[in-house]
């Protein structure tokens, strides 16, 4: 019975086109669809696919597609999990780290302890969900921001990743997974490709897709999705009508260190390698791939198919500036124009909702 109240106090400036019921008429089609987190991206994504498919022939060939399309499911897959968690009012910035963790633990159990690789996968999981409660239950119980709280994750993981790895195999990467028993039984799940239009595609989009989809899903059809938008909009309203406050936050931190998991399990399983510091930065890219796709710095606002877009985008932009062959560091210059101008879209959009409600 709680989640009707939520709707109308969490959810509604989150998502007012689902969940606000006005007069046929009282608001126009042009600002229903503004409503959506998700059009600026959209109409960002279209912009950039014209113009680099204009700029280089390679990048609308199978082989441009199937790269840049890898490329945005990379992120894309992190960028998701990160929306949920900003929708909910909260960030991880361990996030990136999290991937190499991962890896790293699947990596020395596997070659260096002779750990069987199925449970070496499921020990990763289980090691990334554990932080990810951690980091849930001290932002909550703490009160701390959870930006802080995350960066000192952040900065454990990572010298745990290179103190721990160092000292326990002598160098900083692991390599040679390919001749671990069961092997290509596991990379059937994180690393297969499908040959279609005479190229290779990787699952990796497949499962980019899949989550996108199923996100989509729990935001806009389910209780979950409700208290969501409720603990980021509205989160002392949200507790007084009964929302789990506690358990949904918590949930959303673990959500997306089990995402840090599986980009962790899609890059190892694929080179069949893992350095120490893979994934550090990423973070970031997550977040811009997140506000750019329709997520609200201040949470209670955003859809996961926006930050799908996003990581599309930046996909798009990073394989087609090597298509045209401009120098990369140009990318950098991107991402702080794309995320400026995000914000900035947003911004407007909300408040043309806001004063159209």
């Amino acid at each position: 019975m709680a989640s009707e109240p939520v709707r109308t106090r969490g959810a509604r400036s989150a998502e007012p086109s689902e969940h606000t019921e006005e007069p046929p008429g009282a608001v126009s089609t042009l600002t229903r669809v503004l409503r959506r987190p998700e059009v600026g991206a959209a109409v960002a994504a279209v912009a950039v696919f014209a113009f680099f498919a204009a700029m280089t022939r390679t990048f609308l060939t199978p082989g441009g597609v199937a790269t840049w399309l890898d490329s945005a499911a990379l992120f894309g897959i992190m960028a998701i999990a990160v929306a949920l968690l900003m929708i909910g009012g909260e960030f991880d910035l361990s996030a990136g780290t999290m991937v190499g963790s991962t890896g790293l633990i699947v990596g020395i159990l596997t070659t260096h302890s002779g750990v069987n690789v199925w449970l070496a996968v499921v020990l990763a999981l289980a090691f990334a969900l554990l932080v990810g409660a951690g980091n849930g239950l001290l932002v909550m119980r703490t009160g701390l921001p959870s930006f802080i709280v995350t960066l000192g994750t952040f900065f454990v993981l990572q010298g745990l990743n290179l103190a721990v790895t160092k000292a326990l195999i002598g160098q900083v990467a692991v390599q040679g997974l390919d001749r671990v028993p069961g092997f290509y039984d596991v990379k059937w799940i994180f690393g297969s490709t499908v040959v279609a239009f005479g190229t290779v595609f990787q699952v990796s989009i497949a499962w980019w897709i899949g989550l996108a989809a199923v996100a989509t899903w729990i935001l806009l059809r389910t209780r979950a999705g409700n208290w969501i938008f409720a603990v980021g909009g509205a989160q002392t309203s949200a507790r007084q009508v009964g929302v789990p406050v506690l358990t949904t936050k918590v949930g959303l931190f673990m959500t997306t260190a089990a995402a840090g998991w599986l980009a962790g399990m899609l890059q190892l399983f694929r080179t069949s390698t893992v350095q120490a510091s893979t994934g550090v930065g990423q973070e970031f890219i997550y977040i811009i791939c997140a506000v750019v796709g329709g997520c609200l710095l201040t949470g209670g606002y955003g859809s996961a198919i926006g930050a799908a877009l996003g990581a599309l985008i930046y996909g798009m932009t990073y394989q087609g500036i090597v298509f045209a062959q401009w120098d990369n560091n140009w990318l950098k210059t991107f991402l702080g124009v794309m995320l400026l101008a995000a914000v900035l879209v947003n911004t407007y959009v909300r408040r043309r909702a806001e004063v159209s409600r």
